[in-house]
């Protein structure tokens, strides 16, 4: 399939426009797996605390966040219903009996919420695109909005799952009021070893009712964070991947740590900032709790009220205020 040559594809497949270190990722993720003596044990099953489904009405201005576990939240905003990244499986894997299981399940259950207005699918990998959850929702509530960077739409629509509305970066669609825009990452995509890259991966920007909502997807860090904020705004919430950092030498490419979603937070001059793509899949070396220890020196050591980039817990809803969250 071909696409329209820009500075992040060259026609055939996509990539990242600030470059990356080739240091052959094939023969270095052989390394990483053969050579994993500092992999921390995580527990086999951590048991989420009970909360309420989430409530009905949002008032312009407010944003109501559901944490569903990963990347996964249920979005509110005054006569909107966003969710990001569904992933409601047991594994994220091509296979329902092998591959990364999750260690909490899901903090609220498809029948727990609200039919979405839309999907926001960040890009292609099984811990982001769960086609099994995407068939689940289709399911109970008939056919939802899918919004997706390029290149996914033929494949979603090959297992049943549409309608799809391609974005490039910087493109947008609307959703009745809401305006959503495709935003630039840095990561990859692929879901076998022969499609690396030949689909597009991103974050969002959601702008509706007085309030806006940025939602990074998967990322490393890049300089892009900046430039979101300079052409779009500055949101009032930042959703930012804080998980499945290391050994940093492989994953500093295309995950964050804490450290670097600290400073994505300043740099997107947000107003609040909510961390995500943790304590779910063991998908790298660091201990389950050890992206909250580190989010929390991080923003010791900058300075950042511990109000102003938070977590939530497994299903917990929380409402925010203008950026500001409400305790």
């Amino acid at each position: 399939m071909s696409y329209p040559a820009s500075d992040h594809c060259d026609g055939a497949h996509f990539f990242n426009p600030e470059g990356s270190r080739r240091n052959s990722r094939r023969f270095a993720l052989l390394r990483w797996m053969t050579q994993r003596g500092g992999r921390a044990k995580w527990p086999i099953h951590v048991e989420n605390t009970a909360y309420a489904p989430p409530g009905e009405a949002v008032a312009a201005g407010d944003v109501a966040l559901t944490f569903i576990g990963h990347s996964s939240f249920l979005l509110r905003m005054d006569g909107l219903t966003l969710l990001t990244d569904p992933m409601f499986s047991a594994r994220c894997s091509p296979v329902g009996w092998a591959g990364p299981k999750r260690v909490r399940a899901p903090g609220q259950p498809i029948a727990a919420l609200p039919k979405p207005d839309a999907i926001l699918l960040s890009h292609n990998h099984y811990d982001h695109c769960d086609l099994p959850s995407l068939q689940a929702l289709q399911s109970r509530f008939g056919r939802i909005p899918i919004i997706a960077p390029l290149g996914n739409r033929i494949w979603l629509a090959r297992h049943g799952v549409h309608p799809v509305i391609e974005l490039d970066w910087w493109q947008r669609t609307r959703i009745d009021d809401a305006t959503i825009v495709l935003t630039p990452a840095r990561h990859f995509a692929a879901r076998t070893l022969r499609d690396r890259n030949t689909t597009l991966w991103g974050g969002f920007f959601v702008r509706h009712g007085g309030a806006s909502v940025y939602f990074a997807g998967d990322t490393g860090y890049t300089g892009y964070f900046r430039t979101i904020s300079e052409r779009l705004g500055a949101p009032d919430i930042a959703l930012l991947p804080i998980g499945a950092y290391e050994p940093r030498w492989i994953m500093g490419n295309v995950h964050m740590n804490p450290a670097d979603a600290v400073r994505a937070f300043g740099e997107l001059s947000t107003g609040c900032a909510v961390g995500m793509h943790f304590g779910t899949f063991q998908l790298t070396d660091e201990a389950i709790d050890a992206p909250l220890v580190d989010l929390a020196a991080a923003c010791d050591a900058t300075g950042i009220d511990s109000t102003r980039f938070v977590t939530l817990d497994f299903g917990e809803t929380r409402m925010f205020r203008r950026g500001r969250t409400e305790a």
